[in-house]
């Protein structure tokens, strides 16, 4: 935009608002210096769009005056009809990581029970031995 403007000698601020009012009206207007990578999800979604109607020869001349690849547009088309399956595929991943957090914590208060149990038992075991040893006195070889 910085060229645009010294060349033909219109502010950046004026271009940058005539950009912004052609992308309000979806015309596809990418950065002029960013690569594929810049581009908004709006504006591949416009190339999509303005590519669909487009043969072999139309579409690779439309991708040379816009600096991508077909290959890209083919990407872009995947990913615009798999967005409306993001929210089928996320429940479908929830309900598995749901169903496999239910089983690691039934099995976490498996082990706890066990563990409180096994914890009861020798608290129940010291109880008894204080009281042998109160009764008749420490075995031999403990301490008194």
């Amino acid at each position: 935009m910085n060229r645009l403007s010294v060349e033909e000698g219109i502010s950046r601020g004026t271009l940058a608002n005539w950009r912004a009012e052609a992308r309000a009206k979806g015309k596809l207007l990418p950065e002029a210096d960013a690569n594929v990578e810049g581009w908004t999800s709006r504006d591949k979604l416009a190339a999509v769009i303005e590519a669909a109607a487009l043969n072999e020869t139309e579409l690779g001349d439309y991708c040379r005056r816009r600096g991508i690849f077909p290959e890209q547009i083919s990407l872009w088309r995947e990913a615009c009809a798999m967005a409306n399956d993001w929210d089928r595929t996320a429940s479908a991943r929830i309900a598995r990581e749901t169903k496999d957090d239910r089983k690691r914590i039934q099995q976490l208060e498996r082990e706890l029970r066990r563990k409180e149990k096994a914890l009861a038992e020798a608290a129940a075991l010291l109880v008894l031995r204080k009281k042998v040893a109160a009764i008749w006195g420490p075995a031999d070889g403990e301490d008194e």
